[in-house]
C-alpha cells in the first residue's frame, strides 16, 4: 500500500492526519455527463429550466455536504460554498460542481460526490421516460489550494 495515504505502515485503513497542515483556500471542480435520449432532452429543454434539473442541482449540493458521512475516510468539512449546474447539450446533460472551503484538506471528494448525486438524481427522475440512460465520465476537472497547488485535467 506504499504511497496510499489512507493506509498505515501495516496496511490498515486510517484517516489521514491533517492536523499539521496550514489552513488555506481550497477549491475543486468536478464534472459528469448523463446520456439521455434526444426525446427526453427535448422535453426538458421545452419546459425551460425544468424540474428535474432544479431538483438534481439541489440534490448535488446536499450530497457535497454529506460526503464525510458517505465516504468512510473523508474528513467532515465545513464547506464555504457549493454550486451545481446542469446544462443540456448534445446527447445529454452535463453536470458540473464547484466546492470551496478554507481548511487543511481539499474538497475534491465533495465536488465529485455532488456530481455523482446530481447524476443519480437525474437518472431517478428521468428513468420513467427512458430506461437507457447512462451516467458517464465523472471526473475531477481542477483543484486549487494546499501544498500541492493547482492541478487541471488536460
Amino acid at each position: 500500500m506504499s504511497g496510499l495515504t489512507h493506509f498505515d505502515g501495516d496496511g490498515r485503513a486510517r484517516m489521514v492526519d491533517v492536523s499539521g497542515k496550514v489552513a488555506s483556500e481550497r477549491v475543486a471542480i468536478a464534472r459528469g455527463f448523463v446520456a439521455v435520449p434526444e426525446k427526453v432532452l427535448a422535453r426538458i429543454e421545452a419546459s425551460g429550466k425544468g424540474e428535474p434539473i432544479a431538483v438534481a442541482e439541489l440534490a448535488g449540493i446536499m450530497g457535497a455536504k454529506r460526503t464525510g458521512e458517505l465516504i468512510p475516510l473523508c474528513h467532515p468539512l465545513g464547506l464555504d460554498a457549493v454550486s451545481v449546474s446542469i446544462s443540456p447539450g448534445d446527447g445529454g446533460l452535463t453536470v458540473e460542481a464547484e466546492v470551496r472551503t478554507t481548511g487543511r484538506t481539499g474538497v475534491e471528494m465533495e465536488a465529485m460526490t455532488a456530481v455523482s448525486i446530481a447524476c443519480l438524481t437525474l437518472y431517478d427522475m428521468l428513468k420513467a421516460a427512458a430506461r437507457g440512460i447512462t451516467i458517464e465520465r465523472i471526473e475531477l476537472v481542477e483543484k486549487r489550494g494546499g501544498k500541492s497547488g493547482t492541478w487541471r485535467r488536460e
